[in-house]
């Protein structure tokens, strides 16, 4: 199982981007889809989870300017970023919890390398 990110780059403080998380390989089961993000010398925070079901959840710093859509046929999740500031750059990984096989013991998860975000003032 591999999960790639894409869509980063290097924006104006008040664009917009739209970054893709792919899963390639087999999964039997797939469950919470999540984007996080770390700005340097910062700890690791949860931007957006979508639970799986219909749940999505955002950290109150990006409620009103990012959308998460999900595509379960093909195994993606998307983070759609408007209004961005200077305080959204940060590399942006993507988590996705799933069974690999119907006999696994449990879900496991699965991390991308991310994709680096820079917005400029």
């Amino acid at each position: 199982v591999h999960v790639v990110e894409s869509g980063g780059g290097v924006v104006q403080a008040g664009g917009s981007l739209r970054l893709s998380c792919a899963v390639s390989g087999f999964m039997f089961s797939i469950g919470p889809m999540a984007w996080y993000r770390q700005a340097p010398g910062k700890e690791r925070e949860l931007v957006a989870v979508h639970d799986g079901r219909y749940n999505i959840d955002y950290a109150d710093s990006v409620k009103g300017r990012f959308t998460l859509i999900r595509d379960n046929d093909e195994n993606t999740l998307s983070l759609v970023m408007s209004s961005l500031q200077v305080e959204d750059t940060a590399l942006y990984s993507c988590e996705v919890t799933g069974w690999v096989s119907e006999f696994s013991d449990g879900p496991a998860d699965f991390w991308g390398t991310g994709t680096p975000v820079t917005v400029s003032s």
